[in-house]
């Protein structure tokens, strides 16, 4: 996997195996190894064809970590732990980007193609969100504390 090193923290590079045949390509990822926790949700977005301008994410979480793959297509991805910024551009299906918590995120720039898959090891909670970026800010300083 050559991929430039993600330095933000709580994140980092998830690995799938891939075993293409002339059926197809099978792309496999097992829970507690690749994917580092048990899975309680899974969710995905597509038909993004207009949306080039659209920014989505534009959140952090408390507790919930996630991994997020680009299925199809491709879209850049934005991270910020609060002290370090960077953006990935997601165009590869077999390598997806760990979303830990205190990490806040956006996706923008989408590919008309363009199909995002995220699991979640936590069901959905309306608390665990950080939707304000100056709450995120004052989380992580809290959370150093």
């Amino acid at each position: 996997m050559e991929k430039e090193e993600i330095i933000v923290k709580n994140s980092g590079w998830v690995k799938l195996s891939a075993f293409p045949d002339k059926r197809g390509l099978l792309v496999v990822g097992e829970i507690e190894e690749e994917i580092p926790f048990a899975v309680k949700r899974i969710f995905y977005i597509t038909d993004l064809e207009n949306s080039t301008h659209l920014e989505r994410g534009g959140h952090a979480h408390r507790k919930t970590d996630q991994i997020i793959f680009c299925l199809k297509g491709s879209f850049l991805l934005g991270l910020d732990d609060g002290e370090i910024k960077q953006e990935i551009l997601l165009n590869d299906h077999t390598i997806g980007v760990r979303l830990g918590p205190s990490l806040w995120h956006t996706m923008k720039n989408f590919s008309s193609d363009c199909v995002i898959l995220v699991l979640a090891n936590q069901c959905y909670e309306k608390f665990d969100y950080l939707r304000d970026y100056s709450q995120f800010l004052e989380f992580i300083k809290e959370s150093n504390d």
